[in-house]
């Protein structure tokens, strides 16, 4: 089937707005641009475009029994990495948008936030529990790169000696490895750089816009050299197209002195489903089938599983297997024998303006 929305150097091959909203299908909106691809025929760059958004909150919450961390700040939503898999796209619904093309081409930044996390700190109560960043998109992707949300929340945190766990895919990390360095010599923060494939191949078709696979593990390289402690996300395995490199990025990892691995299998949740097929018959038609039956296989039949616990690892002979060979791979490289817990006990409160000034 023709995709007229295939692009080069993004990552979904459609831009079709989710069935269970009752959207109605992008058209054209008459810029010049629509005009353009009616009259060359080819389609130009998509542009990406962001919009401030401002929230009333900062910090989001969860009670989910299978996650490590009961917060999370995200400072932007949509991710101009282009992750195919990524299980945020469905959150671009919401606003009317894809979770296709839209999701990594119409972003949304939140200025505020620094702002908004000063206020939430400094309410009477507040339980201390390590803050996680990149949760839902990274926060260092491009567009952080002019924005510098991440590192403006990053001050905050490091003034307040409050806990911050950080997952990406840039090393654009490393920008603030002032800052890291600092609250990791307090046991204030750590990062995990996430590695799914070391083929080039691979990656620009599957996670298009974001830094080689290299260039991540010389971010862990570099974050260890500093004293911050830093793992490696094999996040997520992709069957019949990623799997067979799982003992091979455990070994760069190792190389690059992480501390640690850890590995999670594709997870395919609603509009994230029918995208990834489209990608599988867009760029690899010869396994399609193969990859979404073994994915099936793992997930009790259906193309996801959200139960608890489960969705994280699969089951069944697949899973196990994968779980074998993850084990083996980390006991032969000697990792994941010891891991650091965060501090919550130097929390101080963010000083009002008139104590700032004193």
């Amino acid at each position: 089937m023709p995709r007229p929305d295939v692009r080069p150097g993004r990552g979904a091959p459609e831009n079709r707005t989710p069935d269970r909203f009752n959207l109605k299908q992008r058209e054209a909106d008459g810029d010049w641009l629509d005009e353009r691809e009616l009259q060359d025929g080819d389609l130009p760059p998509l542009r990406t475009t962001v919009t401030v958004e401002h929230p009333r909150t900062i910090i989001a919450r969860n009670k989910s029994p299978d996650i490590g961390f009961d917060r999370s700040i995200n400072p932007y939503r949509g991710c101009e990495h282009g992750c195919i898999y990524c299980f945020a796209r469905p959150t671009h619904a919401f606003h009317d948008l894809s979770p296709g093309l839209d999701f990594e081409s119409r972003l949304f930044a939140k200025p505020d936030a620094a702002k908004l996390l000063r206020a939430e700190l400094r309410k009477r109560g507040y339980q201390v529990r390590p803050i996680a960043m990149g949760t839902n998109t990274d926060p260092y992707q491009p567009i952080e790169g002019k924005w510098r949300i991440t590192r403006s929340i990053l001050e905050v945190l490091a003034e307040t000696k409050h806990p911050v766990t950080i997952t990406t895919k840039s090393d654009r990390v490393l920008r603030d490895l002032d800052i890291l360095k600092e609250m990791a010599a307090q046991r204030l923060a750590s990062v995990a750089l996430s590695v799914t494939s070391l083929t080039p191949e691979i990656s620009r078709t599957l996670e298009p816009r974001a830094p080689a696979a290299r260039k991540r593990l010389a971010a862990v390289k570099a974050l260890r050299e500093a004293g911050v402690p830093a793992w490696v996300a094999i996040a997520p395995v992709v069957p019949g197209i990623t799997d067979h490199e799982l003992e091979h990025i455990v070994k760069a990892a190792a190389e690059a002195g992480a501390n640690g691995v850890f590995y999670l299998p594709v997870r395919l949740p609603f509009e994230v489903a029918p995208l990834f097929r489209a990608w599988l018959d867009e760029h690899f038609p010869d396994r399609a089938n193969k990859v979404m039956a073994i994915i099936r296989e793992m997930r009790g039949g259906k193309d996801n599983d959200p139960a608890f616990f489960t969705r994280m690892q699969g089951f069944g002979p697949w899973a196990t297997l994968l779980k074998t060979r993850f084990d083996r791979a980390v006991r032969k490289h000697g990792l994941n024998i010891e891991k650091q817990r965060l501090r919550t006990d130097l929390f101080k409160p963010p000083q009002g303006a008139q104590l700032r000034l004193l």
